[in-house]
């Protein structure tokens, strides 16, 4: 028979506020250095791996406040990330008990599908593409940029889990 559940205290908020600035700030200083096209985006990352730890409603402003961040570099499409990235965050949380188990897999396959509906709804609200682009955007580009992002994310969250193991906060 198990006890009661520890709480999580200061050190596992400070840790997991820890792991969001790490990956906000790889999303600014190493997502340039690689490609363009299929390039990892760690700020999805931060937003699913916060928002499994929040109840949806501050995991949505969570990912409002993270998309204004996004598109402040792009106001050309002003917007578009902090709508997308409040919808994610607040599905993220809603869905957490369903994927966010502690089964690696089970991540992977929940960042990629979150990334790859992200990469469809920023592509379709800002109107990059047009014809065959849009296809090979939606169908070639975002799934490998999705499969990059998950790729990323499992190997995080095996490499560093006490900061990202999911906990109620």
């Amino acid at each position: 028979m198990r006890g009661p559940q520890p709480t999580p205290g200061l050190g596992s908020a400070l840790r997991a506020w820890m792991g969001f600035a790490l990956l906000i700030t790889a999303q600014f200083g190493v997502r340039p250095l690689l490609g363009d096209r299929a390039s990892v985006d760690f700020a999805v990352i931060a937003v699913l791996f916060s928002a499994v730890r929040m109840r949806p409603g501050l995991a949505a402003v969570s990912g409002f406040a993270t998309g204004v961040a996004l598109d402040a570099l792009s106001p050309g499409s002003f917007g578009a990330s902090t709508l997308v990235l409040s919808l994610v965050a607040f599905g993220a949380s809603w869905l957490k008990a369903v994927f966010f188990a502690d089964h690696v897999a089970l991540t992977g396959l929940f960042v990629f599908a979150a990334k790859w509906l992200f990469d469809v709804a920023m592509t379709l609200l800002t109107g990059v593409g047009t014809g065959s682009s849009l296809v090979v955007t939606l169908l070639l580009w975002a799934p490998l940029s999705a499969a990059a992002t998950a790729v990323v994310a499992v190997l995080l969250l095996v490499l560093f889990r006490p900061l990202y193991r999911p906990q109620a906060l």
